[in-house]
């Protein structure tokens, strides 16, 4: 793997997470990203977060954008729907936007972790 010297914006690092269930700390949902060719069911919110990061670490940033992904949840019955946009990456950290769809209320996060402690303050009301 290649590490840039300078954080660089990278184009579509978009990927939407569909929460069906979230009890004691275990989600249970969807994650799409333009890089999957299907829907991919998650179990967990590390899960969610070692898909993003291999699905992330695939991309040179110097490419051309790959297409946006549908947005719609296919008639699910979720209990949460988060875009979530990483904007930079370097060396292994994040730096992005969180967007809860469902209350059209978004925040930034600077890591991994306070990307999984916003989803689970979310989910955990």
């Amino acid at each position: 793997m290649m590490l840039c010297e300078k954080m660089m914006p990278c184009q579509s690092r978009e990927a939407v997470v569909t929460v069906l269930s979230y009890h004691d700390g275990i989600l249970e949902g969807y994650l799409q990203h333009p890089r999957l060719e299907k829907r991919e069911q998650v179990h967990s919110l590390s899960q969610v977060m070692l898909l993003l990061n291999g699905l992330v670490g695939l991309e040179d940033c110097l490419g051309s954008p790959l297409p946006l992904i549908s947005r719609d949840c296919d008639g699910l019955d979720s209990i949460a729907v988060f875009s979530i946009q990483i904007l930079f990456r370097e060396h292994y950290t994040w730096q992005g936007k969180l967007i809860w769809r469902d209350k059209e209320m978004e925040t930034v996060f600077h890591s991994c972790i306070e990307l999984m402690q916003l989803i689970d303050e979310i989910l955990a009301e």
